[in-house]
């Protein structure tokens, strides 16, 4: 089983170029929904965020998304020890996912899927980039907040210069069409890499 990671800076729409490979029949998983799972779901796990954060950081046996962001955003040291918590826990998630899928090869979509040096466990990386003014338009449309917020979100994020020399595909998503044509051609060429199921 090929595993293949799909990553992209804030609103650069990776999740849309996902909807494109699924279209496809190629299963996603994503990590960024598995993790907020595990954060509530695994008993182990769950004491651990407490035991880092507080009992704060769940309320009424719910993730308390919004006060953990409140702690991590702008702690570096925070961030960096919470992700060490959860990141072990959904690489261990991905490949016993991995493993129960049939298909010629799976998808692992993650917003720092590099930045966390996730990208060294997987055969291949595809990047979805887009223009960066663009990708603040999208989020403050998608998400009702302001410009200057995402921003320094994205600067929480590598840029997409650091991050293509260590791709094998990247994706500029700009027009849906061209898009889904790129998607289509990474497709045909992941199917033909030797050793892959749907290779000749």
């Amino acid at each position: 089983m090929m595993r293949v990671g799909l990553t992209g800076g804030i609103g650069s729409g990776k999740s849309t170029v996902a909807g494109f490979f699924r279209e496809l029949g190629i299963p996603v998983y994503d990590s960024d929904v598995r993790a907020r799972e595990l954060m509530e779901a695994d008993p182990e796990l769950r004491g651990r965020i407490e035991n880092l954060l507080g009992e704060e950081a769940y309320a009424e046996g719910k993730l308390n998304r919004a006060w953990i962001a409140s702690r991590v955003f702008g702690d570096a040291e925070l961030l960096e020890a919470l992700n060490a918590l959860v990141h072990p826990a959904v690489a261990a998630d991905f490949r016993s996912w991995s493993a129960r899928q049939e298909a010629p090869y799976v998808l692992q979509e993650a917003a720092i899927l590099i930045e966390n040096g996730g990208y060294r466990n997987l055969d291949r990386v595809i990047l979805v980039t887009a223009p960066e003014e663009e990708r603040i338009r999208r989020v403050v449309a998608r998400d009702n907040t302001s410009g200057s917020r995402v921003r320094s979100r994205m600067d929480a994020q590598w840029s997409d210069k650091r991050k293509i020399p260590l791709s094998d595909f990247v994706i500029e998503n700009m027009e849906l069409e061209a898009t889904r044509r790129a998607v289509h051609r990474i497709h045909r060429e992941l199917l033909e890499i030797p050793g892959s199921p749907g290779a000749s």
